[in-house]
């Protein structure tokens, strides 16, 4: 984890740490607006049984890609971080361009 003096100094990045936070943050609202949508797909079917059916299979859809993407933003961001992290390891080990 992170002590609260890393947030007032620059030495290390906290990002990586709490990324993984975020993103279950995220899965949660992304779960939360799916059901969302699953209810108001049921309640519509009232109405309409086939344009409800289809508001619930967009609603489980928008939770299977909304998952994948968060996925994906979270891994790019920790790319980033880690090729700082390597970048820097080759600069301290000699091996930048003279």
């Amino acid at each position: 984890m992170f002590s609260f003096s890393d947030l007032f100094q620059w030495d290390r990045f906290i990002t990586p740490t709490i990324i993984k936070t975020f993103y279950w943050l995220v899965i949660g609202v992304i779960c939360l607006f799916g059901l969302s949508g699953i209810f108001a797909g049921l309640t519509a079917m009232a109405i309409s049984p086939f344009a409800g059916f289809l508001v619930v299979l967009e609603s489980i859809a928008g939770v299977v890609v909304g998952v994948v993407f968060s996925r994906i933003a979270a891994e790019l961001i920790l790319i980033v971080f880690r090729i700082n992290e390597h970048l820097g390891a080759i600069r301290d080990q000699g091996g930048g361009m003279q």
